[in-house]
This record gives C-alpha cells, structure tokens and sequence, in this order.
C-alpha cells in the first residue's frame, strides 16, 4: 500500500476511534493501540465508520455501479468529471474519486487487521466477547475486500496490520486466492457472531452468511450459494415486507439484514448527487432512459425507485437531502430469493418450478404476474431483469453485467472486456513498489 493509504488510515483510527496513543508521525507502538475491551469497541467502531466515506457507501460506492452501467447517466450540464468518465466508460488510472474508493475499502481493511491482533491479549474480554469481536471485523474485512475485487479484479489480500511505515508495498493476488480469504473470513464471522444484533448496523451470524451467498453467487460456486441463501431464507428471521415502499421508508426494516449507519453528523451524500437543483440537489446523475422504460406498467417499485420534478427524472430511494442520515441498505431479504433462483438456475438439474417461485415471490410483491420464462436460460435472463429493477439506484447493476459477461452484450460504451474493471489508482501504481502491482489491461 502507498504512504497516501497509510496515513488515511491513521487518520481515520485517530478521529473515529480516539484508541492509538501516537509516539512519532511515522510509527504507532503496537503494543499501545488497543487497551482494553472499551479501546477494542472503538477500534470496531472505526472499522464500520470507514464505510461511510464519500468515496464509499456514503456517495460513489453506490453511485458508480450504476452509473457505470445502464441504470445512471451523467447529465450534460453536470460538473463532476469523474462521474463523466464513468458514464463514458473511459476512466482515467488519475480519476481521484476512484482513487478514494480504493483507500477507502484499504482503510477499513487495515483497522480492522490492527483490532483483529490485538483481540486474543484482552484480559477483560471474555471467550465470547471476543469471538463476537473477531466475528464482526471478519466481516467487515471479508466486506472490503470483496468490494474491491469487483470492482479491480485481483487485489492485494491484507490480512496484517500496517503498522509505521513498514508493510505498505503489496503486489496483487490471484483472484481465486482474493475469493478465497473472503470466503474464509465470512465463514469465521458467521461462525463467532450471534443470530442477530443489537441494531441492522452491527455484523450479525446471518449478515455474515447472506454476504457469503452473494460472494459464493459471484465466484461461481452455485451449489454453496444456493445453501446460504436459502439458510437466510428459512432461519434468517427476516421478512420480505408486502409494500416495497416501506423497505426503504425508515431504517433497520424486517427486510434488512445489513445497513450502514447514516446520521445528520455521519451523513451521506447520495440525494445530493442525484436530486435536481431545483431542489438543492446537484443532478451529477439522473436516471437513464433505458432504466425508466425497463419497468413493467403497474410495477411498484418504479414511483419509490424514480421521482420527478417537473419532467425531470431523479433517483429517489436514498432522499434524505437535507440531513443526510437516511441509512443505506447492504443486504436484504429479497436478493436472497434472487441469489437462490440464479443459483439454482446455473445448477445441472436446477428445479425450474423452484426457481419461477423464487422469482415470483418478488414479482408477487411488486404487483406483476408470474414470469413466462421457463428454460434456465429463459429463467436467468428474467432474474437479471428481476435484480435490475429491484436493485436500482442500490450499487448492483454494474457488478451483475461484469460478473455474468453481459456487459459487452449490454452497455454500448463497453466494446472490450479490459473495460470492466476499474483501473489501479495511478498513485498506487506510481508509490507501490512491489512488482506484482501491476495496472489492469487497457489503461
């Protein structure tokens, strides 16, 4: 990791978790950083704190991944040429806002990674206490580097902490390993975490195992996904709410498994981005056309998904514009039907009456007839329909059409595969000094 990365993520376990007692700029004395059980909830706490960047889930994480696809345009007026070079599918390697997104995910890993060492030395934690601590930065490690790797490919894994300055040079693993660890991390984390947590905000046992089912999904191992997924399902404890509006209509619904925590003070910048000026927003996306006219007439998920001011159309399901504090949705119950049916659709033999169920669970919710599609490939492209218009504006288009190959087939900016992957920050590329840290085709 380059000297930009590391002192980001000084700063942010300074600020957001006051636990490290600094001696020198350039050195943090391992055996100071965390305490007590108090200085390792901080340092937890700081690790969660790391999703709510900017560059993160608290703007361009989401943002991007439907912009990079068919789901969000860059309007002509519009100022923010990172987001143009997104839209155009044409990212420059010195695009600063993915830089950002890069640090940002390696700001939460390194936290997690200095809390992870320090938690088997605490005397005042009990067994479990620590199990539920190791169970969390887990996940959250499990959760960044995932993030990473769809949007770069083959990343470095980081499994120790940076400590000084030492450490900061990685080259990039092979993307089986990359899955690997995340696999390994969520599999532990849902092992050490209780069934459910305090608050949608906090990593629990079925958090931990519905990312595992999304993971397995975009790896390709159908079978293990299909058992997670469905484990969710049936154990989970959440409910798949009758009025789609109301997933979104207030924070930590029976529907969410998993969120980020938004506040006036922690706040997001989602609205902000998308609302029209007309109403304070800043309109750097707005709705693509073809996303407005993908809906099918009477689907109710197309009046909470998309509003309008006048004829301008705008993304509306994160709408908090004036406080910023709406929370936003990681994981929730209906991908888990959806991550069953792909599944099981990509299995020899898959069931296809299983497979409409799944999908027509939520088209059921959503007011639509049952699905006509009745071959795996029929059924696979109706669940592709199915998660784009679920999904919209929630960070997964991009990640769907890149994971399934249908990017090229689909986006008419994307003419060859070296475009589906983001490029390596240039700064990282340029400070970085393993050899193994190369830059993706194209760029």
């Amino acid at each position: 990791m380059n000297k930009a990365f590391y002192l980001i993520g000084i700063l942010a376990l300074l600020a957001g978790c006051e636990v490290l007692d600094v001696e020198s700029e350039d050195s943090i004395p391992a055996e100071k950083a965390f305490k007590n059980k108090a200085g390792i909830e901080k340092g937890i706490l700081g690790s969660y704190s790391s999703l709510q960047s900017l560059s993160y889930y608290g703007r361009n994480y989401l943002i991007y991944s439907d912009l990079a696809a068919d789901n969000l345009s860059h309007p002509t007026d519009a100022t923010n040429s990172d987001c143009a070079e997104v839209d155009n599918n044409a990212i420059l390697a010195e695009n600063s806002s993915v830089s950002g997104l890069w640090a940002s995910a390696y700001d939460g890993i390194n936290v997690a990674n200095n809390v992870i060492v320090k938690v088997p030395g605490m005397a005042d934690m009990t067994e479990t206490e620590k199990n539920k601590a190791l169970g969390e930065l887990y996940f959250l490690r499990g959760l960044g580097h995932f993030n990473l790797l769809n949007y770069f490919g083959s990343i470095p894994i980081k499994t120790q902490p940076t400590v000084g300055v030492s450490n900061l040079d990685a080259g990039r693993d092979p993307l089986d390993e990359v899955y690997s660890q995340i696999k390994s991390d969520l599999t532990l984390a849902s092992k050490f975490l209780p069934a459910s947590a305090s608050t949608k905000t906090r990593a629990s046992k079925y958090a931990a195992i519905a990312l595992l089912a999304r993971v397995c999904l975009y790896s390709g191992d159908y079978d293990m996904a299909w058992q997670k997924a469905d484990s969710v399902i049936k154990y989970g404890g959440y409910t798949l709410l009758d009025n789609y509006a109301d997933v979104f209509a207030s924070d930590g619904s029976a529907e969410s498994i998993f969120e980020i925590d938004f506040t006036e003070l922690d706040r997001n910048r989602i609205a902000e981005y998308n609302f029209p000026k007309t109403l304070n927003g800043r309109r750097e996306v707005q709705p693509d056309p073809d996303i407005i006219s993908a809906y099918e007439t009477n689907d109710e998920r197309k009046t909470v998904s998309i509003a309008y001011d006048g004829a301008l159309a705008y993304a509306n399901k994160y709408n908090d514009l004036s406080k910023g504090a709406d929370n936003v949705i990681i994981l929730r119950l209906a991908e888990m039907y959806l991550i069953r049916a792909e599944a099981e659709a990509n299995m020899t033999g898959g069931n296809i009456s299983s497979i409409r169920a799944d999908i027509n669970t939520i088209r059921d919710r959503a007011n639509l007839d049952p699905t006509t599609a009745n071959t795996p490939n029929e059924l696979l492209l109706a669940i592709e329909q199915e998660r784009r218009v679920e999904f919209a504006f929630e960070g997964h288009r991009w990640f769907d059409l890149v994971r399934t190959g249908r990017a090229i087939d689909v986006l008419p900016n994307v003419t060859k595969t070296s475009q589906t992957l983001f490029p390596i920050p240039a700064d990282e590329i340029l400070t970085n000094k393993s050899p193994e840290m190369i830059q993706n085709p194209g760029y």
